[in-house]
């Protein structure tokens, strides 16, 4: 018994022996070269991870990159902000389609993608410049328009184009046939509701309650804004953007020159009669609720008078007789004048146009 237990036992252990050889034996040089492919993958993914950002997951918006990266038209991801390297050697310009006191604005290209190339106008201008860049950078949102890069050394910097341009061309645009289903009390509404948006977004904005100063005149203000072929509206021109802090008592003057016209607030306008000559240093200064003065105006322009405009314009009376009061503090906050913009859209929405006069 006691050998046929030693042969048992010697059995197994050869049998075991025979079984770790063969866990032992080496991966044929296609399965190593299948590892080192697939190892390869996974580094390259990494690397392509880090260069560019992904977008985002679907529900997000889409539209929307990380602070410093951009996309635009079919582009798939995010990219980093051009540098001074990319704007001198990558952009074509081809036409020169605008100029103000700051910068030069070119239509050019940049990987066959139309795109606006601003160029600062006179050294003397380079604080202003500046300025805005850094307003661009700090407010890239729906509500701005988008940035593509820039070079502080050149004083050059690179937006997205948008070929139907300020709101100043915006009834000439409605009167194209592409835009005329697009000309009607609902749709100019809707642009009005976009511009109060924006002015919210900039007395709420990350780095504090900004003022659109450049808005002397209507004229002015619809210059700083652009109409996008979605039919939105973005802010474009934000060199004149100072920061109004109730918190230690900072407020703001627009510019060094007097203000005059009944577009602008009432404490912008000088307040010692046309006998004491203008001084900028005894000039009172203000607040944002200076743009909640100018609201109505602007968005008497946006609804025109196509038919319903004047019904819209009855249920808008009452807030826009707010945003004209004298004095600062009674004027609604952006937020009031959104809100009721709002729920008068919602309230008309489903009128039926030939019908609308009956309402009142």
């Amino acid at each position: 018994m006691g050998n046929m237990e030693d042969s048992n036992m010697e059995k197994k252990s050869q049998e075991s022996t025979r079984g770790s050889s063969q866990r032992e034996i080496p991966l044929p040089p296609a399965a190593l070269l299948l590892l080192v492919m697939v190892l390869m993958n996974i580094l390259l993914y990494l690397y392509l991870d880090h260069v560019f950002v992904s977008p985002p997951p679907s529900g997000m918006d889409s539209s929307r990159c990380p602070f410093g990266t951009f996309r635009m038209g079919q582009m798939k991801n995010c990219s980093p902000w051009l540098s001074c390297e990319s704007l001198r050697t990558e952009v074509r310009r081809l036409k020169r389609v605008g100029e103000g006191a700051v910068k030069r604005v070119f239509l050019s290209e940049w990987k066959e993608q139309k795109v606006a190339f601003s160029q600062l106008t006179t050294p003397e201008m380079k604080e202003d410049f500046l300025h805005g860049l850094k307003m661009l950078k700090s407010l890239q949102s729906e509500h701005v328009v988008l940035l593509i890069g820039y070079c502080e050394d050149d004083g050059t910097l690179l937006t997205e184009y948008h070929p139907l341009g300020t709101l100043q061309n915006l009834e000439e645009t409605l009167n194209l046939p592409k835009y005329q289903s697009l000309n009607t009390w609902h749709h100019r509404l809707k642009l009005a509701i976009n511009y109060v948006k924006i002015i919210h977004y900039l007395h709420t904005s990350p780095v504090g309650t900004l003022v659109m100063c450049d808005s002397s005149d209507l004229d002015k203000i619809l210059s700083q804004y652009l109409l996008t072929s979605s039919f939105n509206i973005v802010a474009n021109d934000l060199d004149a953007l100072p920061t109004v802090n109730k918190g230690n008592g900072t407020l703001i003057k627009c510019g060094h020159r007097e203000l005059l016209g009944e577009f602008v607030a009432p404490e912008q306008l000088w307040p010692y009669g046309e006998e004491v000559p203008f001084e900028n240093g005894r000039m009172p200064p203000y607040d944002e609720k200076t743009d909640i003065w100018k609201i109505p105006d602007v968005s008497s322009f946006l609804l025109g008078h196509v038919e319903g405009s004047d019904v819209v314009r009855f249920h808008l009376f009452e807030i826009h007789q707010a945003c004209k009061k004298k004095n600062p503090e009674e004027r609604p906050s952006a937020q009031e004048v959104l809100d009721t913009y709002q729920k008068v859209l919602n309230s008309l929405r489903d009128t039926v146009l030939p019908g609308v006069r009956e309402m009142l």
